[in-house]
């Protein structure tokens, strides 16, 4: 969903977007990647900071350049956008375990090129994208590279989702073997600061998911943004959310959270 966006996948030169490389990327289990390397200002304050991002489950990291554009544009860091297997043109099938992969194989990649070893990274995830970031995050956590996660709409696991979503199904959370089960993973990430995005309209993952995800996590220091307007897909539209990311990325990069977290 929507149609065609296996095959339809819009590049960023469509939005303006001038300043960016289409990559395919290996993964050790013998998919290929697709992803977007955008560069924010070169010599700007925060060009030694990228943004890895992950979406939603719908659609394809084309659907997503806006986002991208608005976070260049109003936080002026770079942005790496990472296709999972079996979305937009990467190869495969997509599964839990798959796209954790997929993951890792995007976070290896930016610490081993050349242009981005030495740069801050934040993670940033949207609704399933969310739980794939947790995942990331409390594995390499140790690696002082991460300087922060951003959190949006994103749900406590597959199988808590599953009868909001589809009501009368709820004896088949059990056969659910997708499991995400982000609630129980995110409480051992103690040395990432996280920010929590939240519309309060989402109509597809309940609120509450968000406010336990909150209040479940023991990161060093954590911020709950709500957006009282905002549903499942359009809280990145409503007022304050773009001013929210650039705070907090101003936040967790600078000299003294740097220190800190490379004591941790």
């Amino acid at each position: 969903m929507p149609p065609n966006s296996r095959t339809d996948l819009p590049r960023p030169s469509q939005f303006g977007i001038r300043d960016f490389e289409e990559l395919v990327i290996p993964t050790d289990d013998g998919e290929k990647l697709s992803a977007f390397y955008i560069r924010g200002p070169r010599g700007g304050r925060n060009s030694n900071i990228t943004v890895l991002m992950f979406h939603g489950n719908a659609g394809n990291i084309g659907h997503r350049l806006p986002i991208a554009r608005m976070i260049i544009n109003y936080i002026g860091c770079n942005v790496f956008m990472l296709e999972y297997r079996g979305y937009g043109t990467s190869t495969g099938e997509p599964d839990e375990s798959g796209l954790a992969v997929d993951a890792q194989t995007g976070l290896n990649y930016l610490r081993e090129r050349a242009e981005t070893r030495s740069h801050r990274l934040i993670v940033y995830g949207q609704s399933l994208g969310g739980a794939v970031s947790i995942k990331l995050v409390a594995k390499n956590q140790d690696g002082g590279d991460i300087a922060g996660l951003i959190l949006e709409n994103t749900f406590l696991s597959m199988r808590k989702l599953i009868p909001s979503v589809i009501p009368p199904a709820k004896y088949l959370t059990l056969l659910c073997h997708q499991v995400w089960p982000s609630e129980s993973i995110l409480p051992s990430i103690k040395n990432v600061p996280v920010l929590f995005l939240s519309g309060l309209q989402d109509e597809i993952v309940p609120p509450d998911h968000m406010r336990q995800l909150y209040e479940l996590c023991n990161a060093p220091s954590k911020k709950w943004r709500p957006f009282p307007g905002g549903d499942h897909n359009s809280s990145v539209l409503e007022e304050g959310y773009f001013e929210a990311m650039a705070e907090f990325v101003a936040e967790v990069t600078s000299e003294d959270a740097k220190e800190k977290n490379m004591r941790l």
